[in-house]
């Protein structure tokens, strides 16, 4: 339960300024404001998690390149699922990409690292994430929302 959390609030973590990005571009459309760029580039640089990602990827290493690409991937997906105006649903669309990401950063450690607690715990991730990934699609299918 503490490694579940633990993940979660990571993923928070990475997520937060990819979806303030996203609101602050929508909103763009409907106030004067620094352009997107601008926004995007203190998002990043206030958060210290993706700063400088694209420019330093040559000195990244294979864990931390498959890590920035599973969390990159989660952005755009989730992004868009909390745009719904039911916010159940908005959640629970939200919610699978999130998860997906977990599964996707916990594959990453059982590739690339080397402690076996560690390793326990993406297995624990991957196990429960995909469980509940999976009843979050049965419900938005009874829901007629998927």
């Amino acid at each position: 339960m503490k490694s579940l959390i633990l993940i979660v609030t990571a993923a928070v973590a990475i997520a937060g300024p990819a979806l303030a990005q996203a609101q602050s571009s929508s909103q763009q459309h409907h106030t004067t404001g620094a352009p997107a760029a601008t926004a995007q580039g203190q998002m990043m640089h206030g958060s210290g998690m993706m700063q400088g990602a694209g420019a330093q990827a040559g000195n990244q290493s294979e864990a931390t390149k498959a890590y920035s690409a599973a969390v990159d991937k989660m952005h755009a997906p989730m992004a868009q699922a909390i745009q719904n105006a039911d916010p159940d649903i908005a959640f629970v669309k939200g919610m699978i990409p999130h998860h997906q990401s977990a599964v996707d950063m916990a594959k990453v450690v059982l590739q690339y690292g080397k402690d076996e607690q560690a390793k326990k715990w993406a297995t624990d991730v991957i196990r429960e994430q995909e469980r509940e990934i999976g009843e979050m699609r049965a419900w938005l299918r009874a829901k007629g929302a998927e």
